[in-house]
């Protein structure tokens, strides 16, 4: 199971959560799903070397874009200017009042998204494919990750037939749900047709809600009146 699902939707409420965080009812969560579909494919358009590796919404009285980045001075720009135009388009392209933030990511090295858009790259500029990989891998790797797997498919290297490869280092448990494993994919379009870029990364075991529900569980033992 965990080798054929997206490994992010498939850890949701365990070690992700939801990019998106409202509610609604009826034909309204329909048009709101699709306008977060419509704003982050709108804002990878816009800005694609910024390294954004998500992008969450939270909808109240403001529709709060948060935006995790390995580059935030691309988005923010000087003085603040990128970001307000970008909040200023938003508002007047799907209406109502937004939000923008910005969130740095730490460790980008070992981060799924910045993998494979490093990846996606330097394909698109004819750098060997494989050397592209091997050297992301042993960033992500001294980085901290303790696995990685890149796929790559297409017509490598303006081959005729298609093909797909597989790369592999540390350790990838993708069946274990309490296992942090980030993925992420890309597309690189090229003169001889478009090569896919898939990328898990480790980061190890969560057992926080574990320990806190095995806590829980001893405290209302304690607290239970004894025979």
């Amino acid at each position: 199971m965990g080798q054929k699902v997206n490994a992010n939707g498939f850890r949701i409420g365990l070690t992700h959560s939801w990019p998106s965080k409202w509610y609604a009812r009826g034909k309204k969560f329909c048009d709101l799903f699709l306008q977060d579909i419509t704003i982050k494919r709108y804002i990878e358009k816009k800005m694609p070397d910024a390294g954004i590796s998500l992008i969450e919404f939270d909808r109240g009285k403001k529709t709060s874009v948060i935006i995790h980045s390995s580059k935030p001075g691309v988005i923010i720009g000087k003085q603040g200017a990128a970001i307000e135009d970008l909040r200023k388009e938003l508002e007047k392209k799907f209406g109502g009042s937004f939000e923008v933030t910005i969130q740095e990511i730490r460790n980008p090295d070992a981060n799924a998204a910045v993998i494979a858009e490093t990846i996606q790259g330097q394909i698109v500029r004819r750098m060997p494919y494989r050397r592209a990989v091997k050297m992301s891998i042993e960033k992500a790797l001294q980085a901290g990750a303790i696995g990685v797997k890149v796929v790559i498919s297409g017509r490598l290297n303006g081959a005729e037939i298609a093909r797909s490869e597989l790369f592999k280092e540390g350790n990838i448990p993708l069946q274990t749900l309490r296992a942090n494993v980030e993925f992420s994919t890309k597309h690189a379009v090229t003169t001889y047709g478009t090569i896919g870029v898939q990328v898990w990364v480790y980061h190890g075991l969560v057992f926080k809600k574990v320990q806190q529900i095995h806590s829980a569980s001893l405290h209302s033992a304690q607290t239970q009146p004894q025979p």
